[in-house]
């Protein structure tokens, strides 16, 4: 890939360009296959995106149409325009899937949010959209959460491509990398083939920021100046590093022998939230070879007009980590930060959940449905 633009650079550097977004406008115009040409090679989904897509535009009235003469509830509804959305994009991406020999080229959908605290119900969620989709560049999204790490070691094991969401802590990160690790080592014991099971670990950026700045700015004093907008790239920088001690660990040496690719570090969460900082931030300071920064179009764009391209990351652990005991020196926990934002996270996808189905249970009616 020519090194003509910021994000082709990011893809000379190792850091692949994920969008943030998916509509089926998108797939259809011709509009995703272009920005695939501009050098995205991937796409990322979430309940939010899937709730303004329906919102916007005419492009499901005819498949809701369908869904209401069939007498198709609203749950089911659900699944059958988020699966065709994020199949469709599947296909628009698979030559790059294939060409990056199944790296790239993959697009997420995530389990209903309403399930994050069910071990259970996300690991059926997950085998059912897996299934559903039926495409190798399919990546499943399962949050995060102390009850999602199981589910996420059992679709590992069973050879779905999971993207691990919602990640604001180090310790968080540090279990979902374990289990992982305990996914694909059952994947083995099963006799699967390792190669073709993908995995992301999305570590939220942004919304840190967003979370100690507010705390910084309530204290008021120069010291708490100088460290805003500093945490959350130091958070992702610690972060990079646990990733490179497992990539050096006899565990996970012993799987790549097997033929297992890496979790790759995604980072998500990277426009910008406070007009104060640069629209590139949170891909400017966080290029390093080996990892998938999901961009909203807006930050895309930004980057491909005026991003800067080189290593920001490698070797800046130890600097990391001073800037983060400042923060909490200053009187700020960070955990309990990050905690309380997979919280909110949760929250606001179910509430994004709440309004896609609301969406469709009105289109369905409107079409004459009757749906539950």
């Amino acid at each position: 890939m020519a090194s003509t633009t910021p994000l082709h650079q990011l893809h000379d550097a190792g850091v692949a360009v994920w969008l943030d977004d998916l509509s089926r406008r998108r797939t259809r115009s011709g509009d995703l296959a272009a920005l695939v040409g501009r050098g995205v090679v991937g796409v990322t989904t979430n309940p939010t995106i899937f709730a303004g897509a329906l919102a916007h535009g005419e492009a499901y009235d005819e498949q809701l149409r369908a869904l209401a003469a069939a007498g198709t509830d609203v749950e089911d509804a659900v699944l059958a325009i988020t699966t065709d959305d994020v199949r469709e994009a599947c296909d628009v991406l698979r030559p790059v899937h294939e060409r990056s020999g199944g790296v790239d080229g993959r697009v997420s959908i995530e389990v209903d949010p309403r399930l994050a605290r069910d071990t259970d119900a996300t690991s059926t969620m997950a085998q059912r959209l897996w299934s559903v989709v039926d495409r190798p560049n399919l990546l499943v999204k399962i949050p995060a959460t102390v009850e999602g790490l199981p589910a996420i070691t059992a679709a590992l094991a069973q050879g779905i491509s999971v993207n691990v969401t919602l990640i604001f802590s180090l310790q968080r990160y540090a279990a979902v990398l374990d289990a992982f690790l305990e996914g694909l080592e059952q994947a083995q014991a099963a006799g699967r083939d390792l190669a073709p099971i993908s995995s992301v670990a999305s570590f939220f950026v942004s919304r840190v920021d967003a979370a100690v700045d507010a705390r910084l700015d309530a204290l008021g004093t120069p010291e708490a100046a100088e460290l805003r907008g500093r945490a959350a790239i130091a958070n992702a920088r610690l972060a990079y590093g646990l990733y490179q001690e497992v990539l050096r660990s006899p565990r996970w040496q012993a799987l790549e022998a097997a033929g297992a690719r890496p979790q790759r570090p995604l980072w998500a969460s990277t426009g910008v939230k406070d007009p104060a900082y640069p629209d590139t931030r949170y891909v400017d300071e966080l290029v390093v070879a080996g990892t998938v920064n999901t961009m909203p179009e807006k930050t895309l764009e930004a980057v491909e007009d005026h991003g800067t391209v080189h290593d920001t990351v490698s070797g800046r652990q130890d600097e990391a980590a001073r800037t983060l005991d400042r923060v909490e020196a200053a009187g700020i926990s960070v955990d309990e930060i990050t905690t309380a934002l997979e919280e909110d996270g949760l929250r606001k996808f179910e509430a994004s959940w709440d309004e896609l189905l609301a969406s469709v249970r009105a289109g369905l009616q409107r079409n004459g449905g009757t749906p539950a």
